[in-house]
């Protein structure tokens, strides 16, 4: 049945709306509860609710992306954007989110799945490792005992403030790094450290000196290193799969007689916003010595 308003001109039952969006009542009732797609009028004396043809392609859309499980809040927002090709990049940003989180979880169970299976070793064989050496450098730091779900969060945000910094600093001369002075799970804390490689160590330490000391800022020389490292992608990245990669250059040290010879490290060699989910990012790796 159709029904017909001065204001809104045709309005369509919700049955005759559910029909022309192929779509249930069920489910036009559930956009309306959850904010997404409201009727276009409800009768107050029978609660019919009522619809102008005009809504179906909002009402087609929002099925589709609940098909991608985009999350409501993000929904809306596409849904309210009047300018096409602004809605199709918030899309294309969601979508880039999932393919990233995606591969995550497949390096994951690809990882749980060695582990549990006892291949460990054949997983540790898709990582090459290498030794590198480094010189001797002036970094900038912050440190802070955190657990490994506040990592993604707390690692780009400091490393982003140091990166500011060096511009008082004269400037970034390194790949920006992150040292674990001790472990980092869900139960222990660290403590961690952000670390940015500067060209003047005296314009450094006057910033130590008056920047904001409840982020535990500093400054220090960190020595000439013989680094052996395994170069991992975005994907690899997320704890706790980012445990394989370390495991394996534990593992290579072993077999080629090399000691540890300082705290373990992730190097941020590239832009992570611009990196997709299989492209190479950071550097796992351990400073080494010569076994005896």
């Amino acid at each position: 049945m159709n029904v017909r308003d001065d204001d809104a001109g045709e309005l369509l039952t919700i049955g005759a709306f559910a029909a022309r969006a192929r779509l249930s009542a069920k489910a036009l009732r559930l956009y309306d509860r959850l904010g997404l797609l409201a009727p276009a009028l409800t009768d107050e004396a029978s609660g019919y609710r009522y619809y102008r043809a005009d809504q179906v392609e909002r009402a087609r859309l929002v099925a589709m992306l609940r098909q991608l499980d985009m999350p409501l809040a993000r929904i809306a927002e596409v849904v309210e954007t009047p300018d096409g090709f602004e809605a199709g990049d918030r899309l294309a940003a969601y979508w880039d989110d999932v393919e990233t989180r995606f591969a995550a979880q497949r390096t994951l169970a690809a990882y749980l799945r060695a582990r549990l299976s006892g291949r460990s070793s054949e997983m540790y064989e898709k990582f090459e490792v290498q030794l590198v050496d480094v010189p001797e450098q002036v970094i900038i730091t912050e440190t802070r005992h955190t657990l490994a779900d506040e990592l993604p969060v707390w690692i780009p945000a400091s490393l982003g403030r140091l990166e500011q910094a060096a511009g008082e600093c004269g400037g970034i001369v390194g790949a920006p790094f992150v040292v674990y002075h001790s472990a980092v799970s869900m139960e222990s804390d660290g403590p961690v450290e952000s670390c940015v490689p500067v060209a003047d160590e005296a314009a450094a330490r006057t910033w130590a000196a008056t920047g904001d000391r409840g982020r535990q800022a500093g400054v220090r020389i960190e020595p000439a290193r013989r680094l052996a490292y395994t170069r991992i992608t975005k994907a690899q990245v997320a704890h706790p799969q980012i445990l394989a990669p370390y495991e394996a250059v534990e593992a290579w040290m072993k077999r080629e007689v090399w000691d540890y010879d300082g705290h373990c490290r992730e190097i941020y060699f590239a832009d992570w916003d611009a990196a997709g989910a299989e492209d190479p990012v950071c550097d796992v790796a351990f400073p080494v010595k010569r076994g005896a």
